[in-house]
C-alpha cells in the first residue's frame, strides 16, 4: 500500500514538474538508503540523501569550512557554554516555525541508545532554552570539534514527531519501522516526496527555503540505487542518468574518453578495513572452541601481513585506492604519510606469527562483507579470502546487501567483517571515538561492534576530546593512531578514491565525504 501511494505521488509530481519546465537531476549510485530516520543510522548514503531535507545548526561550505545554517552565530560564554542564535523565520516543510524547542527535542532524540548518531552530539551535556531563538549548549568539557560535530545533528520538528508518534529513534538492528523511518520533514532545500526501497527516491525543491541565494537551478532530484555495475554505467551512457557517483573502476578510463561526459576525480576520506571480535571469550562460528584467536595481537597482525594491498590496488581497484596503514585517510586531521605505512605482504612471517600464537594449522572463521556498498567490496573480500587461505585461515565469506550486512554486525553476530568508515568531521577523533573507544552508552564506542577495549587508547581519546591546544591535541591523535596500527586492532585495507561521472551539462562540486549536494549543482 505504501509503495503504491509513493509511486502515484512521484508520478503526479513528475508530471507537474515537467509541465512547469522542471530541471531534474537524475543521480545514481550503487546502494540505497537504510532509513529516512535522520537519527538512526550513521551511514553515508543515508546521510547524503537526508541532508537535503534535514539541516543542522552549522554546515560546510563548498570548501568544507564551517558556516552558519539553522544558527546564525555562536558565542562562547565560557569554554563549556556556547550560545547559539537561531535563525528566525525558518519554516519546516509543513509550514510550521522552527524554534529552540525543536533543537532541544532533537538533542534528546539523537541521544537515544538505539540509534548510531550520538557521536554528532559528543561532549554536549545539555541544551538550555534562553528564548524561542536562543539556546545555550552546555558542554561536559571544552570540545574542540563541536562545530564540525553538530553539522550532522539534524533538527527534527518536535510537533511533527509527537503528532506522528515517532519521538523515539527507530531501532534499525531490530528491523523496527516507524513514521520517521518512512517519511521526512525538515527545513532543508529539498522536500523528499517518496521512497521506493531499492528503486528510487524523489525530491522537489523547497520554494520556501531560507537560503534562497544559495539555491541551485535543480528543481527536482531523482536518486536511483543501481547495484549492477554494467547497468549503472549503461544508464549514464544512454542519458537516463545525469550523475553517477559509484563508478566501476574498470570503466573510468573509458568514461573519460566520452565527449558527452566528464569525470571529476578526487580522494574520499574513507578507509576500508576489517574489524574483528576481540571481546568474546569464544569466537562465534569459528573452528577454534573455548577461546578467541582475535584476542591475540599476533593473529591479528598475521592476518594483516598476509594481505597484498598493492595487488588489490593493481588488479581489483585499477589504481583507484591508496593502500592503508592507519585508520584515517589523507585529508583527515591526523593522517600523515610517515605513519600511514601499510604492512608489506609476507606470508612466511604471517605463518610464523600464527604458529607462535598456537595456530600453526590456522583456523576457520565466518567473514561478513557487503556486496553493494564500497568500491568492489565483494571482489576485495574474495581476494582477501584467497590470501588468508595461504596461511591456513579459512574465511567463510557471506556477502550481503549493506542493509542486511549492517543489521548483522550491529547485533554483534559478525566475528569478522568489512566496514568502510568515512570521516564526516575531517578529524581523526571521529574515527577513534566511534570505532576504537570502549563501548559505552553514549558517543564513546557507539560504532564499536568489535568489542575492542583498550585502557591506554581510551585515555588518549578522552584527552583529545577536550584538549584545546592544537599541537598537543594532534600529538594525542598521532599516538592513538599509532597504537591502533601497532596493535593491529583493525586491519586497514585501503583509502578509497572516488571519481564521479556526469553529463557534460552538469556542474557540481566534488565532495570528498562522498555526499553530493544538489545545492552545489547546476544543470546548463
Amino acid at each position: 500500500m505504501y509503495k503504491i501511494k509513493l509511486t502515484a505521488l512521484a508520478l503526479t509530481l513528475g508530471l507537474a514538474l515537467s509541465s512547469a519546465g522542471a530541471v531534474p537531476l537524475r543521480w545514481a549510485a550503487q546502494n540505497d538508503i537504510l532509513t529516512m530516520d535522520p537519527h538512526s543510522q550513521n551511514h553515508t548514503t543515508t546521510i547524503a540523501i537526508l541532508m537535503h531535507a534535514y539541516e543542522g545548526l552549522t554546515r560546510y561550505n563548498d570548501k568544507f569550512q564551517v558556516e552558519p545554517a539553522l544558527a546564525t552565530k555562536w558565542t562562547y560564554i565560557s569554554p563549556t557554554q556556547v550560545r547559539f542564535d537561531l535563525r528566525k523565520g525558518v519554516k519546516f516543510h509543513d509550514g510550521s516555525p522552527f524554534t529552540a524547542d525543536d533543537v532541544i527535542f532533537t538533542f534528546g532524540r539523537i541521544s537515544q541508545p538505539q540509534g548510531t548518531m550520538q557521536t554528532y552530539v559528543a561532549g554536549i551535556k545539555e541544551i538550555k532554552k534562553i528564548d524561542d531563538h536562543t539556546i545555550d549548549v552546555m558542554l561536559n568539557a571544552p570540545t574542540p570539534i563541536l562545530l564540525r560535530n553538530i553539522i550532522d545533528f539534524r533538527i527534527m520538528s518536535k510537533a511533527w514527531a509527537e503528532k506522528n508518534k515517532t519521538t523515539n529513534v527507530q531501532d534499525y538492528k531490530a528491523k523496527e519501522d516507524n513514521y520517521a523511518s518512512r517519511n521526512a520533514m525538515g527545513t532543508g532545500a529539498y522536500k523528499i516526496t517518496g521512497w521506493q526501497p531499492d528503486q528510487k527516491i524523489t525530491m522537489v525543491a523547497n520554494k520556501d527555503w531560507w537560503d534562497a541565494k544559495n539555491a541551485s537551478n535543480v528543481s527536482e532530484v531523482i536518486y536511483t540505487p543501481i547495484k549492477s555495475d554494467p547497468t549503472r554505467v549503461a544508464a549514464l551512457l544512454s542519458g537516463d542518468v545525469d550523475l553517477l557517483t559509484d563508478l566501476p573502476t574498470q570503466d573510468v578510463a573509458k568514461l573519460k574518453l566520452d565527449a558527452k561526459l566528464k569525470v571529476v576525480e578526487g580522494l574520499e576520506v574513507r578507509t576500508i578495513f576489517f574489524a574483528m571480535d576481540q571481546g568474546s571469550e569464544e569466537l562465534a562460528g569459528a573452528s577454534v572452541k573455548g577461546k578467541n584467536p582475535f584476542k591475540d595481537k599476533r593473529v591479528r597482525e598475521a592476518m594483516s601481513v598476509a594481505i597484498d594491498r598493492e595487488a588489490i590496488k593493481r588488479t581489483i581497484m585499477r589504481g583507484l585506492s591508496i593502500p592503508a596503514g592507519i585508520m584515517v585517510a589523507p585529508g583527515v586531521n591526523g593522517n600523515t604519510p610517515d605513519i600511514d605505512v601499510p604492512h608489506k605482504v609476507d606470508i612466511e612471517r604471517s605463518k610464523k606469527l600464527l604458529a607462535e600464537a598456537g595456530y600453526a594449522s590456522g583456523f576457520e572463521v565466518p567473514l561478513n562483507c557487503p556486496n553493494n556498498r564500497y568500491v568492489n567490496d565483494e571482489e576485495v573480500c574474495q581476494a582477501v579470502v584467497a590470501m588468508w587461505a595461504k596461511i591456513g585461515i579459512k574465511a567463510r565469506l557471506a556477502a550481503l546487501p549493506f542493509s542486511q550486512h549492517s543489521q548483522t554486525f550491529q547485533r554483534f553476530e559478525a566475528p569478522l567483517y568489512m566496514l568502510g568508515w568515512g570521516v564526516a568531521t575531517f578529524d581523526a577523533q571521529f574515527t577513534l571515538q566511534s570505532l576504537a573507544h570502549t563501548r559505552t552508552s553514549g558517543a564513546d564506542g557507539n560504532f564499536n561492534y568489535s568489542r575492542l577495549s583498550d585502557a591506554q587508547l581510551d585515555q588518549l581519546i578522552a584527552s583529545m576530546k577536550t584538549e584545546t591546544d592544537v599541537a598537543k591535541r594532534n600529538a594525542l591523535i598521532r599516538e592513538a593512531l599509532l597504537r591502533v596500527r601497532d596493535e593491529s586492532f583493525f586491519i586497514p585495507l585501503h583509502h578509497q578514491m572516488r571519481p564521479w561521472a556526469m553529463r557534460a551539462n552538469v556542474e557540481t562540486v566534488h565532495r570528498s565525504d562522498d555526499r553530493p549536494e544538489a545545492r552545489f549543482t547546476h544543470i546548463k
